[in-house]
């Protein structure tokens, strides 16, 4: 059963930063594009961040591009959002997400993910 667990997340003020991360349960990590999401109140889940399996290929959503960057430590089967210059806005829940179907790629959409972390919440004042 893969699992995964994200971890990082709380109240910050605007302009303050936050890490995220990610721990996939299983060896198989490394042949998985994991990529993160978020979901704010009375919203639809939204695409933020990707990373194909070896780390060469990512991709951003544009409000987030130039704030946020992600990483992955395929030692560790960890996937890390490194967030800064935070806004009110970008309150949500963040969900840690991960594929194997095609771990070349960098998918945007939450159809195409099967594994699904509990989430975590992120909360940025004004």
């Amino acid at each position: 059963q893969v699992q995964l667990v994200e971890s990082g997340g709380g109240l910050v003020q605007a302009g303050g930063s936050l890490r995220l991360s990610c721990v996939l349960s299983q060896h198989t990590a490394g042949t998985s594009v994991m990529a993160w999401f978020r979901q704010a109140p009375a919203k639809e889940r939204e695409f933020v961040a990707a990373i194909n399996w070896n780390g060469g290929k990512l991709a951003y959503a544009e409000s987030v591009k130039g704030r946020f960057t992600i990483s992955r430590d395929p030692a560790k089967n960890t996937c890390d959002l490194q967030m800064t210059s935070l806004e009110p806005e970008d309150t949500a829940i963040y969900y840690c997400a991960a594929d194997r179907r095609q771990p070349w790629a960098t998918p945007m959409t939450t159809h195409e993910y099967f594994y699904w972390g509990q989430g975590t919440q992120v909360t940025v004042s004004s």
